[in-house]
């Protein structure tokens, strides 16, 4: 397996990726897939250690780093647009067609954690798409208003737009907005603000189990806003007739959003459960990736087929 650094435009921003390409030579395109990673998350965490497995499996896969963060271009910092996020999710789709040793009839995305929930709104509005898996997916902007596990109080998120519009109206005389800190500074406050959930998101991003000097642990205020209105899960049904296939730990608290998007969508679907692990679990043990892993393999095997 070899990994490439390559770079694509979406919509105006340059993106930075990691290519890999399986060692077994080919005479012919392979199906490939673009890997998404988690919000505030970078190419080399865990989506970077999905696309490398996937590689190791025969796809050609793109890892890429989000507008406005890790070493992708895009000002201001941090910040989570969703509708940039569906676009760069499409214009690597793009990128992916440009290449000789990719069929372009056989591109399939995979999302993880909130990538997960921008991946199904890119693939229900892009038929050149041909199935779409899920690793602990969400819908980032129902995780901001309702709370990881649904039963946040909507007080919350309404403070979280408060201070959105106070960090507008900064901007706009020259002050400075500052940003909204994801992760607080020890286990013990991850732990008083989100629970078990809390302190596994601080030990893979704030440790030496995950931690990557560009994640940038934090968001740009202008995100809240943008999230307030956005439904990553709405496009869901025009993803039929293509496949979908969502794999969710047992212990996820998140899983509520997969057990929706399940319900809403009206063609292929499958939701595959991982016995005993959580959401973040999925993000880099390797009891829990190796299944999932065996799944994404037999999942993409079966439907990114030659389109006549």
């Amino acid at each position: 397996m070899a990994r490439t650094t390559v770079s694509f435009d979406s919509a105006g921003i340059l993106l930075a990726g990691h290519l890999y390409t399986p060692d077994t030579p080919a005479s012919y395109p392979r199906p490939a897939l673009v890997v998404g990673h988690p919000g505030t998350s970078v190419k080399e965490q865990t989506s970077g250690t999905y696309a490398q497995r996937m590689a190791e499996r025969g796809f050609v896969t793109l890892a890429f780093d989000a507008a406005h963060q890790g070493e992708s271009g895009g000002l201001p910092r941090g910040l989570e647009d969703p509708g940039r996020r569906v676009e760069d999710f499409k214009a690597a789709v793009s990128y992916l067609t440009t290449r000789d040793d990719v069929d372009a009839d056989r591109i399939g995305l995979l999302g993880i954690c909130a990538s997960g929930g921008y991946s199904l709104a890119a693939t229900g509005g892009d038929h050149r798409v041909k199935a779409v898996a899920t690793v602990s997916g969400v819908d980032v902007a129902r995780q901001f208003r309702y709370g990881a596990d649904g039963t946040q109080d909507p007080a919350v998120f309404q403070s979280l737009l408060d201070a959105a519009a106070q960090a507008r109206t900064a901007a706009a005389r020259g002050e400075d907005p500052g940003v909204m800190t994801v992760f607080p500074q020890t286990a013990e406050q991850a732990a008083a603000l989100g629970g078990r959930h809390g302190v596994e998101g601080f030990e893979y991003y704030c440790t030496s189990r995950g931690r990557h000097e560009r994640s940038a642990k934090f968001l740009a205020w202008q995100s809240m806003d943008r999230l307030a209105f956005f439904d990553a899960f709405y496009a869901v049904p025009l993803i039929a007739p293509r496949p979908l296939l969502q794999i969710v730990g047992t212990l996820a608290v998140t899983s509520w959003m997969a057990v929706e998007v399940h319900q809403r969508a009206t063609g292929p679907k499958e939701l595959h459960w991982i016995e005993g692990a959580s959401h973040v679990d999925l993000y880099d043990k390797k009891q829990y990736i190796d299944p999932a892993i065996d799944k994404l393999t037999d999942f993409y095997t079966a439907h990114l087929t030659t389109t006549d």
